[in-house]
Parts: structure tokens; sequence; C-alpha cells
């Protein structure tokens, strides 16, 4: 892989791993810090910060891989943006009451249900190594 994308990649990783932590902790005063308005609910953005951090894992993990020509995120990649995602949700849905209906409930839960689940499938199955 040539160095300016190696460059490139490990600069993007950064970037989204940072934006990532600063959305997880954006409960913990930043929004004030920010100078921004405090939301009723952190849930939205713990989810997008859960997200973004898990892409910034993904390109780390293209940045590290790095042996040959650019696939794009890969399997890999996939699994975790999955788990991050993934996993921020089940902390939200375990911890924090959301004062959502029954219905938004179980959607949230079917999601979060078939998103670890298919990152727990990939990563178990150990394809992503070949990838």
């Amino acid at each position: 892989m040539k160095s300016k994308v190696r460059v490139l990649l490990a600069i993007d990783a950064v970037i989204n791993l940072l934006l990532g932590v600063i959305l997880l902790l954006y409960p913990t005063g930043i929004p004030s810090i920010l100078g921004l308005p405090d939301p009723d609910s952190y849930f939205y953005t713990a989810i997008l910060g859960g997200v973004i951090f898990g892409i910034g894992l993904a390109l780390g993990l293209e940045w590290w891989k790095g042996n040959g020509e650019l696939r794009g995120l890969g399997l890999a990649g996939a699994i975790a943006i999955n788990l991050c995602g993934g996993g921020i949700l089940l902390f939200w849905l375990l911890r924090v009451d959301l004062g959502l209906p029954l219905r938004g409930l179980i959607l949230l839960w079917l999601v979060d249900i078939l998103v670890l689940g298919i990152g727990l499938a990939e990563l178990i199955s150990g394809s992503w190594k070949s990838s």
C-alpha cells in the first residue's frame, strides 16, 4: 500500500476514533465544555458515537493490515462497526430508561440482537482472517 494512502488511513482512523470518544463522553459534561445545549437524552449521541468509533477501528484495521491493495473496510471492519454500535446500543437498553413505548423497545432489541449477532457470528467464524 502506498505511503500516502497509509497516512490518510491513519489520520482518518484517528479522527473517527476521537469523534466517537467525544460523542460517547457527551453525557459527562462535554456539551457545556463545548458550549452546546444539553439534549433530553444522550441515546442517539451515544449510538452515533459507537458507530463512528467502530468506523475508526475499521479504518485502523485496514491501516494496520495494509499489506496489499485496498479492499474497503472488509469483513474485519464490518465486525468492528457491528460490535461497537451494537455494544453501545445494548448498554443503553440495559442501563437507561429510554422512555420509549414497548414497540420501540422491541424494535431496538431486535436491531441490537441482529447487529451483535452478525458481528459475533463473523468474528467466531474466523473468515475475516482471510479477507
